[in-house]
């Protein structure tokens, strides 16, 4: 903005013009002279009042620039503030969506685990008669077949229960494929028996003896479960441990892997370790 400044000639001019009406008699001036005063007096507040409004224009020209930058400014915050806006609700629905994944994602891993361990359940129970005998050469059973040489070996082991009418086999068969490729070892069998009780009588007597044998070699029984539940049994361990250090009177591992004691005159059995802890 430009301010006009009047030359000092003028402005002298104009002072003595206006010193010269106020000290001065008008009635000593002719009209003409004193209407000449009266128009330069006149002509000059004019200017003033021009130059006035000039500024008063500028000043107001600056007023509405800067309104209109205030106005710029402040559209450009509300921008800036709805861009933010939009970046933290878009934030907020992948958070919403990582969290939803996630929980499917856990759903999923509970459901996958509850089928696993129902198959595994399944499988276990379809074995639940069975018995796994480990350490037996191989081909000795080609002349009197696979269940006629567990019935030897179970004769030879445990002569006292060769008349239990409860312990009769139903099938018996050496496993497909050996346990341990990098090892040799001769393949297992799988007796089963008619009845669980029966199969409970020789585990019972098999976990009494100290040695099994056949024909001088020796020779193992164990239950006939699945990788995972074997894995089950070992992690209990620990557990059982515990408490029979505690006294608690751990009594044993129940089929397949479910841990059982007595605790306050009361059995307590868990299938699930994670239940446990």
């Amino acid at each position: 903005m430009t301010k006009r400044r009047n030359s000092p000639q003028k402005k002298e001019h104009e002072e003595t013009t206006a010193r010269d009406l106020t000290n001065t008699d008008t009635c000593k001036r002719s009209e003409p002279v004193f209407r000449i005063m009266i128009i330069r007096i006149l002509a000059r507040d004019k200017n003033r009042l021009d130059s006035l409004s000039t500024e008063i224009k500028e000043v107001k020209n600056s007023q509405n620039e800067i309104k209109d930058a205030i106005t710029e400014l402040q559209s450009q915050v509300d921008a800036a503030a709805a861009r933010m806006d939009e970046v933290e609700h878009r934030i907020s629905n992948r958070a919403d969506k990582l969290i939803e994944n996630n929980e499917a994602e856990k759903k999923r891993e509970m459901k996958a685990k509850e089928d696993n361990l129902t198959i595994r359940e399944i499988s276990d129970s379809l074995k639940r008669n069975n018995i796994r005998i480990i350490g037996v050469p191989e081909e000795e059973e080609r002349e009197i077949g696979v269940e006629g040489l567990c019935e030897q070996i179970i004769a030879g082991n445990f002569p006292n229960l060769g008349k239990d009418t409860d312990i009769k086999t139903q099938e018996a068969q050496r496993t497909l494929i050996r346990v341990n490729k990098n090892q040799p070892s001769t393949r297992h069998i799988i007796v089963k028996f008619t009845k669980y009780s029966g199969k409970e009588r020789i585990m019972i007597a098999a976990r009494e003896e100290k040695s099994l044998t056949y024909k001088g070699t020796q020779i193992r029984f164990a239950e006939h479960l699945s990788t995972e539940t074997w894995q089950a049994r070992k992690e209990w361990e620990d557990i059982f441990n515990v408490l029979k250090q505690k006294s608690k009177q751990p009594r044993r591992m129940l089929y397949p892997a479910r841990l059982s004691f007595k605790i306050e005159e009361e059995i307590k059995s868990f299938l699930d370790r994670g239940a446990w802890v």
